[in-house]
C-alpha cells in the first residue's frame, strides 16, 4: 500500500559517498539555492511566502533553528540557510495518515533512519501503543489523556515520572509544563540544556551571578577583539556571521579558536551585499588558532598569565584597576596560580605554537573592547565548567563586563532553550522561584532536586522511574551512549512523545507508548478567546513575541499550551487551584501568572506587546552587579589538568552537518566540508592517518576506549583525510553518540562529554580503498 502523500526518500548507500574539497568560505549564492529551492519544492509558492518572509519578524514568528538574537532593523530575507531549512521541515503540508500505523510496526520503525523517520511528514493524530503489541494504534484526545492520566496516578511516588523538555517550547509552555510537573509532585524536569550549555550556567553562575550572555546584539557592532571558541557559526547559527561582518567593517579583530578549519569562521560572503554576491565577500579571521580538543583552558590560563606580566612590566596600565578592585575578588590568588603555569604543559595541551598564544596575548591586550563567545566545543569538554571559568577570569582582568561592545557571549543552539530555564524548566530550581510558585497558585513545590538528562538515563535503567514524558526533542538520540540510553528507555513502563514529526524516540518505547501530535511554531494558533500568539527568549536575554502564519496541517492538532492543559485536568484536576482550563483558551492568563512568579519578567502582558518585545534584566552587563554570595563577580582558580591520549589513539569529537539541526537530519550533504551523498566517515588528520598505518577513503571500524571496558563501536566508516588538529578526529553526532560513556561527564555540570572521546580505528574485514573522490 502507498500513502496518497507518501513521500519520496532515497538513502544514500556506501558506495554513493562523496568526498570533494573543503569550502572557504560560507553562505554565499548557494546557501540562497540550498534554502530557497527545497522550500518552494516542498511547501510550495503560498507556504514558502507566508512563512520564511515571516520569519525572525516582528509580526512573524521566531525562527526555531538557533538562539541567535534579531537586530533592529530586519530585512526582508532576515534567515539563514538551515532556518529555511527548520522551516520546510516543519511547516511540510505532508501528513502521516492513519493507515500508517497499521503497515508499520514499531519493530519496522526502529529500523528507519532518522532521515526516513522525519520526512514521513506531520504527525496529526494521538497514537497508543499497548502493552505487549508492536503497532501503534489511533485514539482520540480524551482517551490518549485518560491513559496517561490514569498511568501516573497510579506510580507510588511521583518521583517515579520524568517529564523532558526541548529547547523549543515556548515560555508558555514552559511555565504551564512545569507548574503542572511541580503540583503533580516532582522537580524531575531535565532539558536539552543538560547536554549542551549545562557548564556555561554552571560556570557564569559561579562567577558572575548570571548564566547568560552579558552583552546584547549591538556589542558585537562595538567591538574591538571578538574571541570565537569551540563553535561552527556557518552550519550551527549561520545569522551570526552577518554579526561578525558587521564587526569586521567597524574594525575589529576576529580570533577562531577551533580544532577545525571551518568555512565559517574564515570567510563569509553575504548574500544581501554586493560583494557577498559578485565579490570575495568579507576574511573574518584575523588568526585562527587551530587547538588540540580540551585545550581550551591552557590557552586562557596563558593569556591571563600574560596579562598579569604585562601588569607587573608597567604597573597601572593593563588591568582596569578600578572595575577589579571595585567589582571583583580572588585576584591575588589567581595570580599566584598563573605564576606557576607550566608552559610546556600549555603547549602540549594546546598543539599550539608559543608564537601563536603570544599573537593572541597582544591582541587582548591592544583592545579596549572584547567580546569571547563559546558553544558546545567547550561546554561538552571534561573540564567545560572551568574552561569557562577561565574566559570570565581573562574579560575580568581588563574590566570586559558590562561595557559596550565587551562580554560574555554564549551562544545557545536551541531556539528558546533559554526561556525554558528563566521559566523554571530545571531540576535545581533555587529556593525564591518555588517560593513565589507557592504565593502564587497556594501549594507548596516539592524541594528535592530532580534528576538532569545523565541521571534520567540512569534512572530509568535502574528501574527508579516507570513514566517518561517529553514535550518535543528526541532524547534517546540526542544523549551519549545510545545503547545504554536505549536499553534504559525499553525499561519503563511509559513513554510519552508531544511532537510535531518521528524520531528514534517514537521507535524505542517502554512497554506502553503515547504519541501527542502538536502544532509547530509556524501555525496560526486560534483558541477560545481568539488567535493566540507565544514568546521566547534569544541568547542575548531578549524576550519577543512569535505568530504562527499558516494554517495547521490538520484541523485536530491541539497547541503545545493545550496539551499541557488537559494532561493537568486529567491527572491532577481540582487538587490544586490552577484554572488549567483558562491556560488554554486565553495565554495572556499564563503570562499573567509568570509576571508574578518570575523575576525580571513583571507586567510580561503589557511588555510582550511592545515592539520587538522587551529585555530582560542583567546584573552584570546592565549595572555591573553581580549575583554572587559576595556580591562581587569572582577570579577562579583551577588547576591545568592535560588528559593524555594512550599511542595509537585519537581525540574524538562529535559534531553536526550542515544538512541537520541537533538530531535533525535534513540530508546526507556537508557541503562546507565537502561530503555529499553520506554520513559514515570519520574526519582525521593526514599526518595521523599516516602514523597509523591508514590511508584515505580507507574503512575503519571506530572504538570507543573507557575506563568500564565496555565495547563501544561504529563500524565501516570511510576515513577522510581532513586538515583537523593532530591527534584529533571528528565524526557526525548523533550517530557518533554511541562511543560517549553514559558515565563521561562534566565535572560540576553533568553534561555529556562528547568533546573528548579517546577512540582506536581498525580497519573492517574488507580493507577496501574507496574509488576517485567527486568534487563538493
Amino acid at each position: 500500500m502507498v500513502r496518497k502523500n507518501s513521500p519520496r526518500v532515497e538513502e544514500p548507500s556506501k558506495d554513493d559517498l562523496e568526498v570533494g574539497t573543503p569550502k572557504a568560505w560560507a553562505a554565499g549564492i548557494p546557501g540562497v539555492l540550498h534554502s530557497m529551492v527545497p522550500a518552494l519544492r516542498d511547501m510550495g509558492v503560498d507556504r514558502s511566502r507566508k512563512t520564511l518572509l515571516a520569519m525572525n519578524h516582528r509580526d512573524g514568528f521566531d525562527c526555531m533553528s538557533c538562539a541567535w538574537p534579531d537586530p533592529d532593523h530586519r530585512k526582508a530575507f532576515e534567515f539563514c540557510e538551515n532556518g529555511a531549512k527548520a522551516v520546510t521541515w516543519e511547516a511540510t503540508p505532508i501528513t502521516v495518515e492513519s493507515d500508517f500505523w497499521a503497515e508499520h510496526s514499531v519493530s519496522e520503525l526502529r529500523q528507519k533512519s532518522e532521515y526516513w523517520l522525519g520526512q514521513q511528514g506531520r504527525l496529526t493524530e494521538p497514537v497508543h501503543k499497548p502493552a505487549g503489541k508492536d503497532h501503534y494504534r489511533p485514539v482520540s484526545w480524551d482517551e490518549a489523556f485518560a491513559i496517561l492520566g490514569a498511568k501516573l496516578n497510579s506510580l507510588k511516588s511521583p518521583d517515579e515520572a520524568v517529564f523532558y523538555t526541548s529547547g523549543r517550547t515556548s515560555n508558555e509552555t514552559a511555565f504551564a509544563y512545569q507548574l503542572f510537573v511541580r503540583a503533580f509532585g516532582t522537580n524531575n524536569l531535565p532539558d536539552c540544556s543538560n547536554m549542551c550549555h549545562e557548564s556555561t550556567g554552571w560556570a557564569m553562575g559561579q562567577t558572575l551571578g548570571v548564566g547568560k550572555s552579558t552583552i546584547v546584539y549591538d556589542d558585537f557592532g562595538k567591538s574591538d577583539l571578538i574571541i570565537i571558541m569551540g563553535q561552527n557559526p556557518g552550519t550551527n547559527h549561520p545569522r551570526m556571521l552577518t554579526a561578525l561582518e558587521e564587526a569586521k567593517n567597524n574594525g575589529a579583530a576576529i580570533v577562531a579558536v577551533n580544532p577545525l578549519p571551518e568555512a565559517g569562521l574564515l570567510r563569509y560572503k553575504n548574500p544581501q551585499e554586493v560583494k557577498g554576491v559578485m565579490g570575495r565577500g568579507t576574511d573574518l579571521a584575523d588568526q585562527f588558532m587551530q587547538i588540540r580538543l580540551g585545550g581550551d583552558m591552557a590557552l586562557l590560563q596563558a593569556v591571563s598569565k600574560r596579562v598579569l606580566e604585562a601588569e607587573d612590566a608597567n604597573p597601572g596600565t593593563v588591568l582596569d584597576r578600578e572595575f577589579i578592585e571595585g567589582h571583583c575578588e580572588g585576584l591575588d590568588e589567581l595570580k599566584a596560580h598563573l605564576a606557576r603555569l607550566d608552559e610546556d604543559a600549555v603547549l602540549e595541551s594546546t598543539g599550539l605554537a608559543l608564537e601563536e598564544i603570544d599573537e593572541l596575548a597582544e591582541r587582548y591586550l591592544k583592545a579596549d573592547r572584547v567580546i569571547i563567545t563559546w558553544a558546545m566545543g567547550l561546554t561538552q569538554q571534561k573540564k567545560g565548567v572551568a574552561a569557562i571559568q577561565e574566559i570570565i577570569n581573562l574579560l575580568l582582568l581588563r574590566g570586559n563586563i558590562g561595557k559596550p561592545g565587551a562580554g560574555a557571549s554564549p551562544i545557545r543552539g536551541h531556539s528558546n532553550v533559554q526561556g525554558d530555564r528563566t521559566m523554571g524548566i530545571w531540576e535545581q530550581m533555587p529556593p525564591v522561584f518555588l517560593d513565589a510558585i507557592e504565593k502564587e497558585f497556594g501549594f507548596n513545590p516539592p524541594r528535592k532536586h530532580g534528576t538532569d538528562a545523565v541521571q534520567t538515563i540512569q534512572g530509568m535503567r535502574d528501574g527508579e522511574m516507570k513514566v517518561f514524558v517529553a514535550m518535543g526533542g528526541n532524547l534517546v538520540a540526542a544523549i551519549s551512549d545510545t545503547h545504554a540510553a536505549e536499553a534504559a528507555m525499553e525499561n519503563v513502563e511509559m513513554t510519552v512523545q508531544i511532537s510535531t514529526k518521528l524520531n528514534r524516540s517514537h521507535t524505542v518505547v517502554g512497554e506502553e507508548a503515547l504519541i501527542l501530535p502538536t502544532m509547530g511554531r509556524t501555525e496560526i494558533d486560534r483558541q477560545d478567546s481568539g488567535v493566540q500568539f507565544v514568546s521566547v527568549e534569544d541568547t542575548v536575554c531578549a524576550v519577543h513575541p512569535s505568530w504562527g502564519k499558516v494554517e495547521p496541517v490538520a484541523p485536530n492538532l491541539l497547541s503545545e499550551v493545550a496539551i499541557v492543559s488537559r494532561l493537568a485536568q486529567a491527572t491532577i484536576g481540582d487538587k490544586v487551584k490552577v484554572d488549567w482550563a483558562g491556560f488554554e483558551k486565553n495565554y495572556d492568563l499564563i503570562r499573567d501568572h509568570i509576571s508574578r512568579v518570575v523575576d525580571g519578567c513583571e507586567n510580561y502582558n503589557q511588555r510582550i506587546r511592545q515592539d520587538g518585545g522587551f529585555m530582560l534584566a542583567n546584573g552584570p552587563r546592565d549595572s555591573r552587579t553581580f549575583h554572587t554570595p559576595s556580591g562581587k563577580a569572582m577570579f577562579t582558580v583551577n588547576d591545568l589538568e592535560h588528559v593524555q591520549c594512550p599511542p595509537g589513539r585519537l581525540v574524538l569529537q562529535t559534531m553536526r552537518s550542515h544538512d541537520q539541526f541537533n538530531t535533525t537530519i535534513y540530508g546526507h550533504d556537508d557541503r562546507y566540508r565537502g561530503i555529499k551523498k553520506g554520513r559514515q566517515v570519520i574526519f582525521v588528520n593526514p599526518a595521523d592517518l599516516a602514523r597509523l598505518g591508514l590511508a584515505d577513503g580507507q574503512f575503519v571500524d571506530i572504538h570507543g576506549e573507557y575506563a568500564d571496558n565496555v565495547e563501544r563501536v561504529l563500524r565501516n566508516y570511510r576515513v577522510v583525510a581532513y586538515p583537523s588538529a593532530r591527534g584529533c578526529a571528528a565524526a557526525y553526532y548523533p550517530e557518533a553518540n554511541v562511543l560517549v560513556p553514559l558515565e563521561a561527564v562534566a565535572d560540576g555540570s553533568n553534561t555529556p562529554v562528547s568533546k573528548h572521546v579517546v577512540v582506536r580505528l581498525e580497519p573492517t574485514g574488507v580493507n577496501k580503498v574507496a574509488g576517485t573522490s567527486a568534487k563538493a
